[in-house]
């Protein structure tokens, strides 16, 4: 029997998939009343467990009490029924409906005036916990946050005490990010339980009570949050010493490798997401991009790569007109490209050789103008798994199978080992934990030091301030202000994030 004052208790947790152990006989324990944060770097199972106890996994072994109760859960509505709710790193949410029908999407409703109870509700969970949120407002209309914010009050509608937050502040601004953590010491105070995984340190100190850190499946740790520090659980996390500030040595800029001009760019739906962009980086320099997702960001990175036509302005590479030129040509021109979603840069199905000379499958010394050479491939891949650190089983295994820091470093090692002029990367360490975060950045800057012109678009401000040596900002598809590195503030740029300030140049 779990003690009364525990609100989640799961014991011998076993989860295994096709070839992983995700879960190796967890135990987790979590107070009533508490924040309790999961740290882990990427395929330790720190989601499979919180989807285990939300319904969406079944365990094979182990057992889970719910305030000191043996449960079976089949299914989130069995998770709903004993008061867990969930928040998805991916927002589930009907973009067309407004903010009080997805809240009620799905519940029994009152058969006079239904959306009554919900607007009275949202009134009551805007007054005690600070979720202000208009009913009528559609979730297209939203920001980030403000569409979070629908998924907690759906969570907290559905009568959930207990809190689970997948990466709760990926694609939030500073601002935000404060508000969501007073937001989840409010709950805390007055009873509710939360769980949060997040892979950012800071925000453990900011809003947890304890942390519990899994590696490779199994706890290696639950501790006091006010007993530790970042060092520790860095080390815990990885099992080695983890540079929290990186070196990033002074370099001479050389010539202008990228020049923008007055550039617009169409959105998926065809509505304009880049208007009137423009801006160069040198040779040796890091330009970094910050904003809230859905700015323009992708549609700027994508059209400057070459896989989304510009509908009016220019891109200059060295001096030479590239305006929708396609993606094999800016290639061959020095032009490589990390993409946010990492399926869009690989082929998961193809072995991680394979992967590695997707660009230059057609070249010498890979092809011999009809056929492919196997044995050059492999010594191709075998250098650069060594040279990056990619983790695989061998160059033959599916890239698919490998965790998402090494996808990362493939897609890297294969951007990166070509010299290029241009290194344009978006959002490169979106996900990863703390020792393939510092692995990457510490690739950027050394190209920046080979003289490479980086285009960094991140969401992750403390990476932005950290290699950039101009920050540019983007709202609404346009540039706020560019600002020097060393003149940048969090509280500037998270104001440039949401549209309130412009920084003239």
């Amino acid at each position: 029997m779990a003690e009364p004052s525990l609100a989640v208790e799961m014991r011998g947790i076993v989860k295994r998939f096709p070839g992983v152990l995700a879960n190796d006989h967890v135990n987790l324990a979590v107070r009533t009343g508490e924040v309790h944060a999961l740290l882990g770097e990427n395929g330790a199972g720190k989601t499979t467990l919180m989807n285990i106890l939300y319904g969406i996994y079944h365990p094979d072994e182990g057992e889970i009490f719910v305030k000191g109760k043996h449960v079976r859960i089949h299914s989130p509505s069995d998770a709903i029924r004993l008061g867990i709710g969930m928040v998805h790193q991916q927002f589930r949410l009907v973009p067309s409906h407004t903010v009080a029908e997805n809240v009620v999407l799905g519940l029994p409703r009152p058969f006079f005036f239904p959306e009554r109870a919900a607007r009275q509700k949202l009134r009551e969970f805007a007054q005690k916990y600070g979720l202000e949120v208009d009913p009528d407002a559609r979730i297209w209309q939203l920001s980030a946050g403000e569409q979070q914010r629908v998924e907690i009050v759906k969570a907290l509608y559905r009568g959930a005490d207990i809190l689970i937050l997948d990466e709760p502040t990926s694609m939030l601004t500073p601002q935000e990010i404060r508000e969501l953590m007073a937001t989840v010491r409010r709950m805390a105070a007055e009873g509710k339980t939360v769980i949060f995984i997040t892979h950012k340190l800071d925000e453990v100190f900011a809003a947890s009570d304890r942390v519990t850190v899994l590696r490779q499946g199994k706890v290696v740790a639950t501790l006091e949050t006010s007993q530790t520090d970042k060092r520790e659980l860095a080390r815990l996390m990885v099992g080695r010493d983890v540079l929290f500030r990186l070196e990033k040595k002074p370099v001479t800029l050389g010539p202008t490798v990228l020049e923008v001009k007055n550039l617009h760019v169409r959105g998926d739906r065809g509505q304009m997401a880049v208007k009137g962009v423009s801006f160069h980086i040198a040779a040796g320099e890091i330009l970094g991009i910050a904003g809230v997702a859905g700015n323009g960001q992708r549609e700027l990175a994508e059209a400057l790569a070459g896989l989304r036509p510009a509908v009016k302005g220019h891109v200059f590479l060295k001096g030479k007109d590239v305006t929708n030129q396609p993606p094999r040509v800016l290639a061959r021109s020095g032009v490589c490209y990390v993409p946010a979603e990492r399926p869009v840069g690989t082929v998961p199905n193809l072995s991680v050789a394979e992967n590695l000379v997707l660009k230059a499958y057609d070249q010498s010394p890979f092809c011999n103008g009809i056929f492919l050479d196997p044995e050059a491939i492999a010594n191709h891949a075998d250098r650069l798994i060594a040279e990056y650190g990619v983790a695989t089983p061998s160059r033959e295994t599916p890239l698919k199978l490998l965790s998402g820091g090494n996808i990362q470093r493939a897609i890297l090692a294969r951007e990166t080992s070509c010299a290029p002029s241009l290194l344009i990367a978006v959002h490169p360490t979106s996900g990863l934990d703390v020792g393939a975060t510092e692995y990457i950045r510490q690739t950027l800057l050394a190209q920046r030091e080979q003289g490479t012109a980086v285009l960094l678009v991140s969401e992750d401000l403390e990476e932005i301030l950290q290699l950039s040596d101009r920050i540019a900002v983007m709202y609404g598809g346009e540039i706020m202000g560019i600002l020097p590195a060393e003149q940048a503030d969090l509280e500037t740029i998270g104001l440039m994030m949401a549209g309130i300030h412009r920084e003239v140049a």
